[in-house]
């Protein structure tokens, strides 16, 4: 993760670290908490680039692109 989202030409400047939270080997999942630095007072910011949507979308397209 670290790497996917520190070298993204959207999030990388942002990033700061990944950490995971919990993981299950029965389930296969992985909980983890990513760290951003983000500028105060720019309009619209939050709401576009630090969307959840957005985040999970610059994973999923690392994943496509490497296939």
């Amino acid at each position: 993760l670290t790497e996917v989202y520190s070298s993204s030409p959207a999030l990388g400047r942002y990033f700061r670290s990944a950490q995971v939270i919990s993981f299950s080997n029965e389930s296969s999942t992985v909980n983890y908490q990513l760290i951003f630095s983000v500028p105060s007072s720019t309009e619209g910011f939050m709401e576009n680039i630090m969307n959840p949507d957005f985040i999970r979308n610059v994973l999923r397209q690392n994943i496509y692109d490497e296939d």
